[in-house]
């Protein structure tokens, strides 16, 4: 698979080590930043891995903040993209099995270096094979489209 990878500055050293682990199980990875420990905002570098998946330009993602929820609710703002915090394998793999998420997102002041790897590969060997979960996945992305179509009334 390619996968693109992207974090901020708190998130770069566990970006590296992740990168290396995904080529080293045989993926192509694609790195949209941030290539150094000097300051960055997040958001930039969601909405690109995003819109890379939205485009086919690339597979799945993996998103690295301080917390991964910051770059999980950036990437849920491009259109028909859905992205998933994950901290644990459990969740990795039901984010990929019941939620089709094309990108997960993890936090380097949470977790550590072994568990975000084994996390990454969680999410990575596992394929969303539709089911009840397809039906609900169908009702988010309808109620997306809808908003988007007719706006909201907040």
């Amino acid at each position: 698979m390619k996968i693109g990878v992207g974090a901020d500055h708190n998130a770069f050293d566990l970006k590296e080590a992740v990168k290396a682990y995904i080529v080293n199980l045989g993926h192509e990875v694609i790195d949209y930043g941030c290539y150094s420990k000097e300051e960055v905002d997040y958001p930039g570098v969601a909405f690109k891995v995003a819109t890379e998946i939205k485009d086919a330009s690339i597979e799945r993602g993996i998103l690295f903040c301080g917390t991964g929820i910051g770059m999980s609710i950036a990437a849920n703002k491009v259109p028909g993209i859905r992205s998933a915090q994950c901290h644990d394998v459990y969740s990795a793999e039901r984010a990929q099995l019941s939620n089709n998420a094309q990108i997960i997102t993890m936090g380097a002041k949470v977790i550590g270096e072994e568990a975000a790897k084994k996390i990454a590969e969680a999410y990575l060997n596992v394929s969303f094979k539709g089911g009840n979960s397809e039906r609900k996945i169908n009702q988010i992305m309808d109620q997306e489209k809808e908003y988007f179509l007719h706006g909201s009334n907040c």
